[in-house]
């Protein structure tokens, strides 16, 4: 993947700048102005782990933390660039998946650290094959991810490291719960055929031990928002006039008149259609989101 989401647009006056489709949660607001820690982070994915390691002790700005907004188009505004020169810590998923951070964060000069995930996971090997970006969805990393957290806002506020330190104890295990539910499933899935329109759930379901067999040239075609070659989208189609697959997980998030040829195929074959999300959705979580996916997955695959 390559850039997805739009490039920041650096104009002269900060009011010039605007903002599309996506909001913020305290934009404003550091250790030195309320007490608490300020921490940006690219998509509400990481605020929340954030907000459940500092509690009332951090300020947490995300700034994509629409689930109805594609999270493949973004714009800045005075505010989000504001929250970024005032932050104590950023948080950027990194891969190509978020450089909008990185350019806020030279516009802003700030001096603050930054979590580049992709790094933390040790997940990017490099090479030919193309890497997926979507770490959040890799249950492990989010457990190192709540360990470097923890340290940083230990430095940043030493007073309250016992408090961090247990938060992200309890965070620990929810998510080491996660984990062992996906080697359950693994036991009884493992090697089944699954399509995707893009590799959202990638690492999840390699966790299942799932084999996604969608054409490469059309999930790539998808995710860097080009025309998908005919013969990749007949191919793809064909999996599921042929039932060779046990599900096929659909991006709620984007769409396009291929993925929803394809969405229709699969309803039409009577495979189960799992949605998945790049942020979360309203009202939840971290744990509780990927719980919710692990479930539909599961009910799927129990079909």
């Amino acid at each position: 993947m390559r850039n997805r989401f739009l490039a920041l647009p650096l104009v002269a006056g900060a009011a010039a700048l605007a903002l599309t489709g996506c909001a913020t949660s305290s934009a404003s607001g550091n250790a030195s102005s309320n007490g608490t820690i300020a921490v940006v982070a690219s998509t509400n994915v990481y605020g929340s782990i954030v907000q459940s390691i500092g509690g009332d002790h951090v300020s947490v700005t995300s700034i994509l933390n629409d689930p109805s907004q594609d999270p493949h188009s973004f714009e800045s505004s005075a505010r989000t660039q504001l929250a970024v020169s005032k932050a104590d810590l950023l948080i950027e998923n990194g891969g190509g998946y978020d450089d909008f951070m990185t350019t806020l964060a030279d516009a802003s000069d700030t001096k603050a650290d930054t979590i580049n995930v992709v790094k933390l996971s040790g997940l990017d090997k490099g090479g030919d094959a193309e890497f997926n970006e979507h770490v959040f969805y890799s249950y492990p990393t989010m457990v190192t991810l709540v360990d470097d957290v923890t340290k940083r806002l230990s430095a940043l506020d030493a007073g309250d490291k016992a408090t961090f330190e247990k938060n992200a104890d309890a965070l620990t295990a929810k998510l080491e719960d996660l984990e062992s539910q996906t080697a359950d499933l693994k036991k009884t899935y493992d090697g089944e055929k699954v399509a995707y329109t893009e590799p959202v759930p990638g690492y999840l379901f390699d966790a299942i031990g799932l084999d996604n067999v969608t054409p490469e040239a059309f999930s790539e075609a998808i995710e860097e928002g080009d025309d998908v070659p005919p013969a990749a989208l007949k191919d793809t189609l064909a999996l599921f006039s042929g039932k060779r697959v046990q599900l096929l997980a659909y991006n709620d998030q984007t769409s396009s008149a291929e993925t929803e040829q394809v969405k229709k195929a699969a309803d039409q074959n009577d495979v189960p259609v799992v949605g998945v999300t790049e942020t979360l959705p309203k009202g939840q979580d971290y744990v509780s989101w990927q719980q919710a996916n692990i479930d539909a997955v599961q009910a799927a695959l129990q079909k």
